[in-house]
């Protein structure tokens, strides 16, 4: 039986390419992984088996999906760009383990599809190279449905990869920061340079793996409004906390009352956002929230 050539080799994605007459929308953030070692390191990072499924977000054509498909037992890849459609359905013909769907992922019924594709997986993992224009969109909606995912391993500009794994006290660390962090335990794998896609981006990319809680690291009496706090501090990062919560939760007068209120949750007035750690703004937004602050 004659090997089938991977679709991620150079050779064979100009191939595909150039025989559908497929031309590159800017508009869509498509760039295609053209390398063997980096596709290897990002299905090793989901850690998939026969037993698990896997979602895949805007495709291609195919070069992580076929890698996949050899791992996972079930897998699904939602492409928004109708044109890749029929190529997908080509490429990925030999796979009897894929499906693929046209759709905007953020308007998806995430919970019926894991209901229809992945009913009979023990776990399912978020495995893509999300396009850069849209990734913390994507993100917070997979994170904020809680889905139950295993882990989530993407590969995606660079600097949000590692905004997301920052820690207190660093330039990189603020509000999103704080948000994949309380949703999930993430780990850097690899970066990657820019070379090994078609076309190429002009920034560096990164892989980057999201362990997905169970429970959150800390307890919060309102999601919503712990996350506003947060919001709130990182609101003009060259300001204080006090400064910051001032403007956004008591614009008329009030200092005295958030100084005392700061003072209870243990945090000097004149810190910082990115200095406080999510245990300190778990407690912060506490406090606020029982002082009947919204």
């Amino acid at each position: 039986m004659t090997r089938i050539e991977d679709i991620s080799t150079p050779r064979r994605t100009k191939e595909i390419i150039q025989r559908h007459g497929f031309s590159f929308k800017k508009s869509l953030g498509q760039n295609f992984l053209i390398d063997q070692n980096i596709l290897h390191k990002i299905v090793e990072a989901a850690e998939l088996d026969e037993t698990k499924g896997a979602l895949e977000i805007g495709p291609g054509i195919g070069a992580l999906t076929e890698k996949l498909a050899q791992t996972a037992g079930a897998v699904t890849a939602v492409e928004i760009d109708q044109r890749l459609i029929p190529i997908l359905k080509e490429v990925l013909e030999p796979y009897g383990n894929v499906r693929v769907h046209h759709g905007d992922v953020l308007k998806v019924d995430l919970h019926e599809l894991f209901r229809t594709d992945f009913a009979d997986k023990a776990k399912v993992s978020v495995v893509a190279n999300l396009p850069y224009y849209v990734t913390t969109p994507i993100l917070m909606k997979l994170l904020e449905e809680k889905l139950p995912l295993e882990n989530i391993v993407i590969m995606i500009q660079k600097e949000v990869a590692e905004r997301m794994a920052a820690s207190p006290g660093s330039k990189d660390y603020g509000s999103l920061s704080i948000a994949v962090q309380y949703y999930s335990v993430p780990k850097l794998i690899c970066t990657v340079p820019h070379t090994v896609f078609i076309p190429q981006p002009n920034v560096e990319s990164a892989v980057i793996r999201l362990e997905v809680r169970e429970e959150p690291p800390v307890s919060v009496p309102d999601e919503g409004f712990f996350f506003e706090v947060v919001q709130a501090s990182f609101a003009q990062r060259r300001k204080t906390i006090a400064n910051n919560l001032k403007s956004r939760f008591f614009p008329e007068k009030g200092r005295e009352r958030l100084e005392q209120l700061l003072a209870e949750a243990e945090i000097e007035p004149s810190r910082r956002g990115e200095t406080l750690s999510i245990e300190e703004y778990a407690r912060l937004s506490r406090v606020l929230y029982e002082a009947g602050i919204r």
